[in-house]
C-alpha cells in the first residue's frame, strides 16, 4: 500500500493549496452530506468575520483547521485507494478515477424445459432485465461477437452452452454454463407440433408455440393479403371467421378469405420468440391449395433477423409453390442469404405424373453443419443439397447457416404478389392450407 502511495508522491510531488481546493471541488458529495464539498471550499476561501469576539474567531479557526485537515486526510485515503485500485487490491471500493466502480451485470439464468426423448428447450434470462445475453455452443467463451440470445432454442446433442450478459457501462457478467449429454441417436424425434384438439370446437393454435405476423403492406413481395392473428377483429379481420385454427380433425387450418371485392385476409404463423433450433431433420406434412394467386409456404428464418435483418439472417424454404397445379406439379426448395436472394439458389422438385401438391405430402429439410438438403416424401432421397460451395460465382455471397444462430419456423398462405400474380375469377375463396404436423428429428 505505502510503496504505491510513496511512488505516486515521488512522481507528482505534494499538492499546492489550489490543487487541494480543486481536488476538494472534484470530490463530489458523500451520502448524508450533500453540501460537504461546497462547505469545505467555502471554509478555505472565507476568513473569519473580524467583528466577532476573539473566542468565536478562535473557534472558527479551529473549525476551519479541522475541516482542512479532514479534507486532506480524505484526499490522502482516496489517493491510497486509487493507487491500490491500480493493483486490484481495492478495485471493489474506488476506481482509478476516484469514482465508485461500475456495477457488474448479473449472470444469465438457465431455464430448462424437457421436450421429447431427452432433448431440452433452453431459455436464458437476465434477472435484472437490462443486459443483452450472448451464448456459445462450440466451447468458446461467449463475447458480444457471439450469437445473441433471442428466443428459446432446442438442445438435442451433447454440448456445453455458455452464456454471458453484456450491458454498456457495466462490467460483463460471469459466464454461466450448462453441459448436456443426452446421447440421442440419429433419427430420433425430439420436438413436434401435432395440432391435437380434443375440445370439440375449432381452437386457437398453441400460444406457447405460435405467434403471428399481422397487417398488410405487401411484405416485400407486393402481396395483397392482410394477415390476421387469432381472435383479431381489426378490419378486415373477423374473429368469428378466423384465418387460422386447429380443427377437430387435428389439422392446422390456414384460411385465405375475400371479405369484400379486392380485399383478402390470411394468416402467417411463426414460432419466433418461442421456439427455435439449429440442425436436424424437419418435416411438415401438408396439403396446399392450388389456384391463381395462391402462395403457400413452410420455411425458416434466423433468430438474428432482429439484429442483422434479412437476408443476413438466412432463409430456408422447405415447401413453396404458386398458382394452379402444373404438369408435372412442383415444389421449390430454396435458400437465401447475403448475396443470394431471389431465384439464385432454388430447385424444383417434380411430383410424379398425376400427383399434385393439393394432396398430402411430407416436405422435409435435413440441416447439418455445412449443408442444407430438401426432400419430398422420402428423406433418403433429397432432390437438392446446398453447401457453401454452392455460393461460388455469386458476388458478395456468404453462408449464414452455421454461425451458431438458431432459426424459427413460419407457416403461411400468401395471396398475390410479384411471384404468383393476383387472384382472378377462377380463384376460389375461402381456400385453405392444411398442416397435419411439424416434426423435428436428430440427423
Amino acid at each position: 500500500m505505502f510503496l504505491c502511495l510513496f511512488a505516486e508522491c515521488k512522481t507528482t510531488g505534494f499538492a499546492t493549496e489550489s490543487q487541494i481546493q480543486s481536488d476538494i471541488i472534484s470530490l463530489g458529495t458523500f451520502p448524508g452530506e450533500p453540501n460537504w464539498n461546497v462547505r469545505k471550499v467555502f471554509e478555505l476561501r472565507n476568513p473569519p468575520d473580524v467583528s466577532q469576539s476573539s473566542e468565536v474567531v478562535a473557534f472558527n479557526k479551529y473549525q476551519r483547521a479541522s475541516g482542512v485537515f479532514l479534507s486532506l486526510f480524505t484526499l490522502l485515503w482516496i489517493r491510497v485507494f486509487a493507487a491500490l485500485g491500480c493493483s486490484g487490491s481495492a478495485s471493489n471500493t474506488v476506481s482509478s478515477s476516484g469514482l465508485p466502480p461500475t456495477e457488474q451485470v448479473v449472470a444469465p439464468v438457465f431455464t430448462i424445459t424437457p421436450e421429447q426423448n431427452g432433448a431440452v428447450l433452453i431459455t436464458l434470462s437476465d434477472s435484472a432485465a437490462n443486459a443483452n445475453i450472448y451464448y456459445s455452443l462450440d466451447g468458446s467463451t461467449p463475447t458480444s461477437a457471439s450469437p445473441q440470445y433471442i428466443a428459446p432454442f432446442l438442445v438435442a446433442s451433447n454440448t456445453t452452452v455458455q452464456a454471458i450478459g453484456i450491458h454498456g457501462g457495466e462490467t460483463n457478467s460471469p459466464v454461466s454454463n450448462k453441459t448436456f449429454s443426452p446421447n440421442i441417436a440419429s433419427g430420433t424425434l425430439v420436438w413436434s407440433e401435432e395440432f391435437d384438439n380434443t375440445t370439440g370446437a375449432n381452437a386457437q393454435p398453441n400460444p406457447a408455440v405460435w405467434t403471428y405476423d399481422t397487417g398488410a403492406g405487401g411484405w416485400g413481395n407486393g402481396e395483397l393479403e392482410n394477415y390476421c392473428a387469432w381472435g383479431s377483429s381489426t378490419v378486415p379481420c373477423n374473429s368469428t371467421k378466423p384465418n387460422e385454427y386447429v380443427g377437430t380433425d387435428g389439422y392446422l387450418h390456414i384460411v385465405a378469405q375475400q371479405p369484400s371485392a379486392g380485399v383478402y385476409t390470411s394468416s402467417r404463423l411463426k414460432t419466433h420468440g418461442l421456439f427455435s433450433f439449429q440442425y436436424g431433420r424437419l418435416e411438415f406434412r401438408a396439403q396446399v391449395p392450388e389456384a391463381q394467386g395462391f402462395w403457400p409456404a413452410a420455411w425458416l428464418m434466423g433468430n438474428n433477423i432482429q439484429t442483422v435483418n434479412w437476408p443476413a439472417c438466412g432463409e430456408q424454404d422447405v415447401m413453396e409453390r404458386v398458382n394452379a397445379a402444373t404438369t408435372p406439379d412442383i415444389n421449390v426448395g430454396s435458400i437465401h442469404g447475403p448475396g443470394f436472394t431471389g431465384s439464385s439458389l432454388g430447385t424444383n422438385f417434380y411430383f410424379p405424373n398425376g400427383v399434385t401438391a393439393a394432396t398430402w405430402h411430407t416436405y422435409g429439410m435435413i440441416w447439418k453443419p455445412g449443408s442444407v438438403s430438401y426432400y419430398v416424401d422420402d428423406p433418403t432421397k433429397p432432390y437438392v443439397t446446398y453447401t457453401s460451395s454452392s455460393l461460388a460465382g455469386l458476388n458478395g455471397a456468404s453462408w449464414p447457416f452455421d454461425g451458431g444462430q438458431a432459426s424459427f419456423i413460419i407457416l403461411n398462405l400468401a395471396v398475390g404478389g410479384q411471384y404468383p400474380g393476383s387472384p382472378n375469377t377462377s380463384t376460389p375463396f375461402p381456400s385453405e392450407a392444411l398442416v397435419d404436423y411439424v416434426r423435428l428429428y436428430t440427423c
